[in-house]
């Protein structure tokens, strides 16, 4: 599996029990907050809602749907992957009309890359592997605390 810069998860970008009614509201809500972090650039919500409509990024699993959004890296100001574990599943399209149905994603893993640096293509791969291991899954959705998560995925990304 590729090697993914751990450093890029932070416990601050962890975000539990989050709200929102559905994709465009949970971009909204997460691009004010990165926003006021420093994370990315004010275009950052336009370019993901247009990004996500024209290349959905749910991923069905085994056990868990998960959903993967990125932007391009003109968006982003500093680096960062958050992990938001909605309260309610989120639906999300599926990736290249994997399945013929919303993806209900309990796990959305928000990639803000600058694409050389840490490889966009890369981490993506890496994700897939990651949630496509049903124990690693259970692991990772198992855990309650920002530290635990950002563990548990951290152990499988290197």
């Amino acid at each position: 599996m590729a090697q993914v810069d751990t450093s890029l998860f932070k416990p601050e970008l962890v975000f539990f029990d989050f709200e929102a009614s559905d994709e465009w509201d949970l971009f909204a809500k997460m691009g004010e907050r990165l926003q006021r972090m420093g994370y990315v650039k004010e275009g950052w919500l336009d370019a993901i809602d247009e990004r996500e409509r024209n290349f959905p990024t749910g991923l069905q699993f085994e056990t868990v749907g998960v959903a993967i959004p990125h932007v391009d890296p003109e968006n982003i100001v500093k680096p960062y992957i958050a992990v938001i574990k909605p309260r309610e599943p989120i639906d999300f399209a599926p990736m290249a009309e994997m399945v013929d149905h919303p993806v209900k994603a309990e796990l959305v893993m928000n990639l803000g890359l600058l694409a050389h640096a840490e490889d966009q293509v890369a981490v993506l791969q890496a994700m897939m592997g990651i949630f496509m291991d049903e124990g690693a899954t259970k692991e990772i959705m198992a855990q309650d605390t920002p530290e635990g998560i950002i563990e548990a995925i951290a152990r499988r990304c290197q």
